[in-house]
């Protein structure tokens, strides 16, 4: 794609529609990305880790969803460590906060005390999840958050979760890699069905 645009949520939702997402480089600009293979996640191969159900059968965190967005990916947006890069710009965050307030994005967010201490965030189309990217400020918090994530898509029938690179996080999830153009036949699939996300009432 080019850049002589205007980074908005209209963009934003077209670029995803064709498989497309961005990123921030170092120099702030926008750079697009359309990987192959592509990294997804089962919906329904997810299981939790054993070491996980203790914490979420005492539920230990207050899962919310949509109430602070902007926050989740400002958190998201900060390095994990000296050598990290930042992929998540001031312009991205305007975007896809838009992109939220006309419902196409959403964020899964986890509380202690009445405090975020961890959540994720992505994009909806359709039945259709992009995940984009996840925080921690206590052990545990964005596992929890994911596990969430995975029982919103199950109850409202969402059939593609896409996570787009494989790295070591997404793998504990249960991510593969599949090649693109099985993925666009997914995604050209998803689009074509409505669903909503909201978290099931017996969560």
């Amino acid at each position: 794609m080019e850049n002589n645009f205007v980074l908005d949520a209209e963009l934003l939702k077209m670029a995803y529609s064709q498989g497309i997402f961005p990123m921030a480089e170092e120099n702030q600009q926008i750079a697009w990305y359309c990987p192959d293979p592509r990294a997804v996640i089962p919906i329904q191969a997810y299981k939790a880790a054993k070491s996980l159900r203790p914490i979420i059968n005492r539920g230990e965190f207050d899962i919310k969803i949509n109430q602070n967005f902007k926050e989740v990916m400002q958190h998201c947006a900060r390095p994990r460590s000296e050598h990290d890069g930042v992929w998540i710009s001031p312009a991205l965050i305007t975007a896809y906060t838009e992109l939220h307030q006309v419902g196409f994005a959403h964020s899964v967010e986890a509380y202690q005390n009445g405090q975020l201490v961890g959540g994720l965030y992505g994009v909806h189309l359709g039945a259709g999840f992009f995940g984009e990217s996840m925080f921690s400020l206590v052990s545990n918090a964005s596992k929890v958050a994911f596990h969430y994530l995975i029982q919103i898509l199950r109850a409202n029938h969402f059939e593609l979760l896409d996570t787009q690179f494989i790295n070591d996080n997404v793998l504990r999830y249960g991510a593969i890699e599949i090649p693109r153009e099985v993925y666009l036949g997914q995604l050209k699939k998803a689009l074509k069905k409505k669903c909503i996300f909201e978290l099931p009432e017996n969560l």
